[in-house]
């Protein structure tokens, strides 16, 4: 069965709070944010999300989740891609985001192994940049990855780096 993607609502808040936090994945922002996210449901159930913090023409791409029963289906993608597309609906040029188990997956989808200090100004205002600059074991853990939007497909980047 494929699952509804839709607008994160105000009701969804606890059943993606719980999805990320299943996945050890930082809940903070998202009432700030929620009218950015993306969730995926099925018979009333929140099975996926993804979300993002848009600073100017740069974003953070965030909160990428899908229930393990829902995943190997394609659904993480499409996630991804209608984050991607409401992002540069809003006139958002680079996307960043930060991840400790799917930097293949992102690397997929086009994504690059950037570092830290490449991450425009504007986005290492985020919580997640602030917690990843300055928390030494989690600077360890994670990697971080920036794409190229332009035109109507993304320009696709090549390389690999570890923060």
């Amino acid at each position: 069965m494929r699952a509804e993607l839709r607008r994160a609502r105000e009701e969804d808040i606890a059943q993606i709070e719980a999805l990320l936090i299943a996945e050890r994945l930082p809940a903070n922002g998202l009432v700030e944010y929620l009218d950015s996210f993306f969730v995926l449901s099925e018979a009333d159930k929140v099975v996926g999300c993804a979300g993002l913090e848009c600073y100017g023409e740069a974003a953070l791409l965030r909160s990428v989740v899908v229930a393990p029963e829902r995943r190997r289906r394609d659904d993480g993608r499409r996630l991804v891609d209608t984050a991607l597309a409401e992002a540069q609906r809003r006139g958002v040029r680079r996307a960043y985001l930060f991840t400790m188990h799917a930097s293949l997956f992102f690397g997929r989808m086009g994504f690059r192994e950037v570092s830290l200090e490449e991450f425009e100004e504007a986005v290492r205002a985020s919580r997640q940049y602030e917690a990843v600059s300055q928390i030494p074991g989690l600077r360890e853990q994670v990697r971080a990855m920036a794409l190229e939007l332009g035109g109507s497909a993304g320009q696709r980047l090549t390389s690999s780096r570890r923060i």
